[in-house]
């Protein structure tokens, strides 16, 4: 009843229409003004403000020319090997000798290069068409190792000219020498198959491996030289590894993409 007697009092009590309206204290102004000037700074930088971004991917060093897989011409069986993995061989080159009906027939070299993989060995016995072993192609002795990186196709439009690239290369300890640094040459006008990878490669597992996810396209990566290194390339420690690069040696590239504005995330 009592509350009920306070209630009664105050609708019948005048209003306290001669007291200022205060719409807000001190510290909330000063909150407002810091809320509206990070906004507004937000905005300025979501507009003329830039974002980096990098695209991993597998990648391979290469001479950059491919590969081919040597065939036999002859069937029979093989009664020696003429040559090793890893040996650069002018175009010609014997690599097997094959004892057929007709007497002994040398499987030669189509173009110079390096031999990658020997699938031949002595005592076998081949089939006309049968591949021997794969080649990497070599324009010259000394010639510049390259990176071909397989990028997704959902990303390669977004590599600019020259982009930088680093690269972790599997057989040098990244924690101790670093990356690979080189930039981007070219980029593929279109997405590459199992089957395009394998010839380029020579190596048919690698053609599958890049595709698992989809179609990559293959971006070719210079590079950079320095006389500063035992391998003769720019890492991104002082000296790099104590030992050369070799072709063919697997390695996931690093591809830097073009800048682009917050504000873009944003716009359809």
């Amino acid at each position: 009843m009592q509350f009920r007697q306070q209630a009664l009092a105050r609708l019948q009590s005048p209003e306290e229409l001669d007291l200022p309206v205060r719409f807000a204290r001190p510290q909330g102004w000063l909150v407002l003004s810091v809320t509206v000037v990070v906004m507004a700074a937000a905005s300025v930088w979501a507009v003329t403000g830039s974002v980096s971004s990098t695209v991993d991917a597998p990648a391979v060093l290469t001479y950059g020319q491919g590969s081919y897989v040597l065939q036999s011409p002859v069937a029979g069986q093989v009664t020696a090997v003429l040559a090793k993995e890893g040996e650069r061989l002018p175009a010609g080159s014997p690599v097997l000798k094959v004892r057929t009906a007709r007497g002994d027939e040398t499987v030669r070299t189509l173009d110079a290069g390096r031999i990658t993989a020997l699938a031949a060995s002595t005592g076998q016995i081949i089939s006309t068409g049968a591949n021997v072993a794969a080649v990497e192609k070599v324009a010259r002795a000394g010639a510049p190792l390259r990176a071909t990186v397989y990028v997704p196709a959902e990303s390669a439009a977004g590599i600019p000219a020259h982009a930088a690239v680093d690269l972790t290369v599997q057989s040098v300890p990244s924690q101790e020498y670093g990356v690979l640094r080189g930039e981007v040459t070219s980029v593929g006008r279109s997405a590459q198959s199992a089957r395009q990878i394998a010839a380029f490669l020579g190596d048919t597992q690698l053609g599958e491996q890049f595709t698992r996810e989809g179609r990559p396209v293959a971006v070719t990566v210079e590079l950079r030289k320095s006389s500063a290194t035992r391998s003769g390339y720019a890492w991104s420690s002082a000296d790099g590894p104590p030992f050369e690069l070799t072709s063919m040696t697997p390695a996931t590239g690093s591809v830097r993409l073009a800048d682009r504005r917050p504000v873009d995330w944003l716009l359809p």
